[in-house]
């Protein structure tokens, strides 16, 4: 009777305190910044903390040094209607977005904010940082969510994205989360300019370990300054496979890109081979993208391959293989040499205006 009478009291202690965090509900957005803006990804962490509840208050969290990260608050702030508080965190600390630091003043906002819920887009940023963090607060986080379902119910994909898993949290806050940008589209938004947008306030620093720059240490940053679209907020993606066979063939895609205004993408085979560079690999290994139109150039649609590509609105798929996986998720298939199609297509085709 005891052990009975025990166990319902913890039952009812359980459901009042999950009652209570949802009823107090509040969600801190990890956010990136470039050049005194906030990436657009990051404004799908905050589509996505919609989704959790109607009322939730949204924190967005920047952190860096300098004037651009005051400048991408002030533009966070009017960027959303659904952002109540933009938190900054300047120090020579977040110069660059490495996970011990950045984990590190997560742990303290959460201590003093005390979320329910703390969301990361899932690209390299929210993969390198959030997994540290959540460590660091005890938890365990759920990672790469397409759907939420309620505060504590989140749909992810399972093996190669072939499945969909629903997934119930029933950790301690925080409850933390992944999410893919491209599940979560950011719609048109008119904010009102009178309303003022959200407030900014400077997060208290003083009490951040010396030691928490931790033992990795930023280089170098490489990146190709081409003037095409990012791949992953692209309409238009043009990926070009192995069987371009060298770096040089592999020109041939970015003429096109060009003539359409569209990003660059790679299969894993050509970026292990040297073709182009591993940030433009599309894939379960890599970036995750759902434009309106995707042509796949050579590329045989492997599963991992699929996994990064099959929600685009529209595929359009050229191989010398009629059996290519790729067929299977095509809308449009053509079964050719790439090397005569593709200067085909470089002829009729206009200049981009």
């Amino acid at each position: 009777m005891a052990s009975r009478l025990l166990l319902q009291n913890l039952s009812k202690r359980h459901l009042l305190r999950s009652t209570f965090a949802f009823r107090s509900a509040s969600t801190l957005v990890l956010a990136e910044h470039e050049g005194g803006l906030i990436k657009a990804q990051s404004l799908s962490a905050v589509v996505a903390a919609n989704s959790l509840s109607q009322d939730n208050p949204v924190s967005l969290l920047l952190a860096g040094s300098g004037s651009s990260l005051h400048q991408a608050a002030e533009k966070a702030a009017t960027c959303h209607p659904s952002i109540s508080q933009v938190l900054v965190a300047d120090s020579e600390k977040f110069a660059y977005p490495l996970a011990e630091p950045w984990a590190k003043l997560i742990q303290l906002v959460q201590l003093k904010g005390d979320y329910s819920h703390v969301i990361a887009t899932s690209d390299s940023f929210g993969k390198n940082i959030l997994p540290r963090a959540a460590a660091l607060l005890d938890v365990s986080p759920v990672t790469d969510v397409v759907d939420i379902n309620g505060p504590r119910q989140f749909i992810r994909p399972i093996y190669a994205g072939n499945a969909l898993c629903t997934v119930r949290y029933t950790g301690a806050n925080p409850c933390m989360l992944t999410v893919r940008p491209t599940s979560f589209p950011v719609p048109p938004i008119s904010v009102d300019s009178k309303s003022g947008g959200a407030s900014i306030s400077e997060v208290d620093l003083s009490t951040l370990d010396e030691d928490s720059v931790g033992k990795s240490r930023f280089m170098k940053l490489s990146s190709q300054d081409t003037g095409r679209p990012d791949l992953g907020s692209a309409k238009i993606v043009v990926t070009g496979g192995r069987a371009l066979k060298s770096a040089e063939n592999f020109k041939m895609i970015e003429k096109l890109a060009e003539k359409l205004g569209a990003a660059v993408g790679a299969t894993r085979a050509a970026v292990d081979a040297g073709f182009v560079p591993n940030d433009l690999q599309v894939g379960q290994t890599g970036k995750i993208v759902a434009p309106e139109l995707y042509m796949a150039f050579g590329v045989s649609g492997a599963i991992q391959h699929l996994a990064g590509m099959k929600d685009s609105k529209i595929i359009v798929a050229v191989n010398k293989d009629s059996d290519a996986p790729i067929f299977q998720v095509a809308d449009y298939g053509l079964v050719g040499d790439l090397f005569e199609v593709i200067p085909e297509l470089l002829e009729k085709l206009p200049e981009k205006k």
